[in-house]
C-alpha cells in the first residue's frame, strides 16, 4: 500500500473521480478587505481541485489582474471579462485562457474593469450579465471559481448573483474580522432580489499564526459567529505562497510536498465532502 504525503490530512477523504463533467457549480470568492488571502486562494484550491480530476474555470472578477497575473496570464491585448460583459454578441469560450496546468481555464481581466460599473449603470439587468455569460460556459466545467475584487458594488452583485455558493476567505486579523458583517447584509440582499438560491458555502481562515493570542481569538470569533460554516482546514502563515506568486504558478506544483500545498488540498477535499464542489 503507497504511503500517504508526510503533510497529508486525513480528515477528509480523497474524491471520487468524476465519469463525466459539468454543469459547474459556481463559487464566489468574496470579501471587501483586500489582502486576506482571496486570490491566493482562488489559485491554490482549484488547482487542488484538479488534481482530483476536476476541470475548473477561473474568472479574473477583479480589474487589478492579481489572479490572471498568479497564473502567468497578462491580458493586454486579449478578450478579457470586461469585453465579455459589454458586448454579448461575443462567445465567451474565445476569451478562456489555458493555463500551465491541465484542466485550470481563465477568463482574464485587466485594468479595464474598473470602467464596467459606470458603463453598465444604464443596462437592462444589469445585476444579471455575468451570470448570461457564464451559463453558456458551465457545461464545459465541474466548478467555476470568481475572483471578486475587495469592493461591494455592481461587479460583487453581479458575481453573487451568477454563482450558487459564495467562500469567504478570511485572514485572522481583527479588522478583517470587522467587515464581515457588510458583507453578510450584501448576501442576504441578493438572496432577496436577484439570487434566493445563493448560500454560504463557508469561511476559511487564512494567515493564521497559531502562536499568537491575536489569531487564536479571531478564530474563536469566527467559529462562535459562523459555526459548522467554518472550514476545518486552515491555511497557515508561510512564505511559500509569495514566493509561488513571483513564479507565477499555484503551490499545489510549485512546491508540491509543502504544508502550503497540502492545506489547500485539505480545502479542496473538504469542499467536495461539503457538497459545494461535485
Amino acid at each position: 500500500m503507497a504511503a500517504k504525503p508526510k503533510n497529508e490530512d486525513t480528515r477528509f477523504p480523497k474524491p471520487k473521480p468524476l465519469t463525466s463533467h459539468g454543469p459547474a457549480r459556481i463559487i464566489a470568492m468574496c470579501n471587501q478587505k483586500g489582502g486576506v488571502g482571496k486570490t491566493t486562494t482562488a489559485i491554490n484550491m482549484s488547482a487542488a481541485l484538479v488534481e482530483y480530476g476536476r476541470k475548473v474555470l477561473l474568472v479574473d472578477y477583479d480589474p487589478q489582474g492579481a489572479l490572471s497575473a498568479g497564473l502567468g496570464i497578462i491580458a493586454h491585448d486579449e478578450i478579457t471579462i470586461y469585453e465579455l460583459m459589454l458586448d454579448s454578441s461575443i462567445d465567451p469560450k474565445t476569451a478562456i485562457k489555458h493555463t500551465k496546468i491541465p484542466g485550470l481555464d481563465l477568463i482574464p481581466a485587466n485594468i479595464e474593469l474598473s470602467a464596467a460599473e459606470m458603463k453598465l449603470v444604464n443596462e437592462f439587468s444589469r445585476e444579471k450579465i455575468l451570470a448570461r455569460i457564464l451559463k453558456k460556459v458551465a457545461p464545459d466545467y465541474d466548478v467555476i471559481i470568481i475572483d471578486c475584487q475587495p469592493s461591494l458594488g455592481l461587479l460583487t452583485v453581479n458575481a453573487l448573483t451568477a454563482a450558487h455558493g459564495v467562500l469567504i476567505p478570511l485572514a485572522c486579523e481583527y479588522f478583517a474580522l470587522r467587515g464581515v458583517a457588510i458583507l453578510e447584509d450584501i448576501i442576504k440582499k441578493v438572496q432577496e432580489t436577484t439570487n434566493d438560491t445563493l448560500v454560504l458555502d463557508g469561511v476559511l481562515a487564512t494567515m493564521y499564526d497559531p502562536r499568537t493570542l491575536h489569531a487564536r481569538e479571531v478564530m474563536d470569533r469566527l467559529h462562535d459567529h459562523f459555526g459548522p460554516k467554518v472550514f476545518r482546514s486552515v491555511i497557515n502563515r508561510t512564505v511559500k505562497f509569495p514566493d509561488a506568486t513571483v513564479a507565477a504558478e499555484p503551490i499545489t506544483s510549485f512546491a508540491s510536498t509543502s504544508v502550503g500545498a497540502e492545506s489547500y488540498r485539505t480545502v479542496a477535499r473538504e469542499l467536495v465532502a461539503r457538497g459545494s464542489a461535485p
